[in-house]
């Protein structure tokens, strides 16, 4: 009895029955030379696959480049766009209360009693730098424009009124309103002005943390000075 399978090698059965062929397969045969296990003849050894053909057609030697840094990304842009307009325009509010007496605000002099009130000395030349630094970095929020900078000037002004304000015995220290407005200066000093903003294309966009690291001691600096210098 034999144990040769008198099918013909086109009907299939073997490895090298045809099913594999240099003209079917994906990979160019190359010949070696031996016996077949169950016959004689030639078997077709595969070459292994090169790194294109694993990766999809892609050379080895091209780079791979990462993905944008800073893609579009519409929910926490637009957070940031309303975030950042908001506290824009509250302090926009504040610094025209404080340098033009509008929306029902005290004005130079009326601002310069308050802030004599709390210990404050030279109160008409601090309440000229507060109410336009209010102005300026209000209307920078709202443009999204030399975002760090704006942050970190609400964040100063807000440090500086939580200081001479808290009150240990009241509920969040009596000062619920300045913190909220603190946090969320320092959110946007961190986080930066968002997509929907001038700043898209600057390198304090592209590096927001790094610029709000600096940004924030410029801001602790100046708060400081202006209690010790002139309280």
């Amino acid at each position: 009895m034999s144990t040769e399978d008198d099918r013909p090698r086109q009907s299939g059965g073997y490895a090298d029955s045809g099913y594999f062929t240099p003209s079917e397969s994906k990979y160019p045969a190359t010949p070696t030379s031996g016996d077949d296990t169950y016959g004689s003849g030639t078997t077709t050894a595969l070459p292994r696959p090169t790194g294109s053909d694993l990766d999809g057609g892609r050379s080895d030697r091209e780079e791979v480049l990462d993905p944008e840094p800073h893609a579009w990304h519409f929910g926490a842009d637009l957070g940031l766009f309303v975030l950042r307009v908001t506290l824009g325009a509250l302090f926009v509010g504040h610094g025209l209360q404080k340098v033009f007496g509008l929306l029902e605000g005290p004005g130079i002099g009326g601002f310069a009693q308050v802030l004599a009130g709390f210990g404050f000395q030279q109160t008409t030349l601090l309440s000229w730098v507060t109410g336009v630094t209010e102005l300026g970095a209000g209307a920078l929020l709202i443009l999204g424009l030399f975002t760090p900078a704006a942050a970190a000037a609400v964040l100063g002004v807000m440090a500086n009124a939580i200081w001479v304000r808290v009150d240990i015995d009241l509920f969040a220290g009596g000062v619920e309103l300045e913190a909220i407005y603190a946090a969320a200066a320092f959110a946007l000093l961190f986080a930066g002005a968002g997509r929907i903003s001038l700043d898209r294309n600057t390198p304090w966009f592209r590096r927001a943390p790094a610029f709000g690291f600096i940004f924030l001691i410029l801001a602790a600096g100046l708060s400081v000075v202006t209690l010790v210098v002139l309280r």
